[in-house]
């Protein structure tokens, strides 16, 4: 579940897949109170639960390119953060779990199947980081709102 939140409720889940591909179960905890209008000043966790493999570096990458699709990054601060992810997040296969957890004004701390892995001192690269899945800019749209509990928990 999510570390660190004090009495964490499940706001909404739902399934991601790309091109017809299973990806990850999405679930976004939060803390009593929660508003989605203010991210950016509350924590939360969003957990990713695999239902494929793939490498870290993929998932680095991946989310540098949709952070890119919020924002202008510099090539310089990308590659900061692309190896700041890569320490952030193994290699997963099917059933594993990485969760980030938003930490107001800070950054994010980062676990992979529980065991904490990283954490990222950048208020800038937290709200672009989970911007991915909560950014009214987001790719998965749909799925912004089911983890919002704004929507149904239909796919992406």
């Amino acid at each position: 579940m999510a570390p660190e939140l004090t009495q964490p409720r499940l706001a909404g889940a739902s399934r991601y897949t790309y091109w017809g591909f299973d990806i990850y179960q999405a679930s976004l905890w939060v803390e009593p109170g929660f508003e989605p209008v203010a991210l950016a000043r509350q924590r939360f966790a969003l957990e990713l639960r695999y239902l494929r493999s793939f490498t870290g570096r993929d998932i680095a990458q991946r989310s540098i390119d949709e952070m890119r699709r919020q924002a202008s990054i510099s090539n310089a601060k990308a590659q900061a953060w692309l190896q700041a992810m890569q320490q952030a997040f193994p290699d997963v296969t099917s059933g594993d779990s990485l969760l980030g957890l938003h930490l107001p004004g800070r950054g994010a701390r980062f676990y992979a199947n529980g065991q904490q892995t990283a954490e990222i001192a950048d208020a800038e690269f937290a709200q672009l980081f989970f911007g991915i899945w909560l950014s009214e800019r987001t790719s998965a749209p749909r799925l912004r709102l089911a983890l919002l509990g704004q929507g149904s928990l239909a796919n992406n």
